[in-house]
């Protein structure tokens, strides 16, 4: 079995624990699956704050300003994004 060293997914801070958390698979790549595109690449900052943004309101019951303003502060603490502060 191959063992992993578990990284942080710069985009997002998920625990990247098994070669399934890597998009296509690739454990080259410093982001997970749930932050790439269809063809591999990065989502982009807008694109991910819209994904967490949404996934507060619908998982955290959260209304929608109060979401966009809590993944911002969550994901501008993020590797991936710090350069935009």
């Amino acid at each position: 079995m191959l063992d992993l060293i578990m990284k942080m997914c710069i985009a997002c801070g998920m625990p990247m624990t098994k070669i399934a958390d890597y998009p296509s698979y690739d454990i080259s790549r410093n982001y997970c699956k749930y932050c790439a595109k269809s063809d591999g690449t990065m989502k982009t900052f807008n694109e991910k704050l819209a994904d967490l943004t949404l996934r507060y309101t619908q998982y955290h019951s959260m209304n929608y300003a109060v979401a966009k303003q809590t993944a911002t502060v969550i994901l501008k603490k993020l590797p991936a994004w710090k350069h935009k502060w």
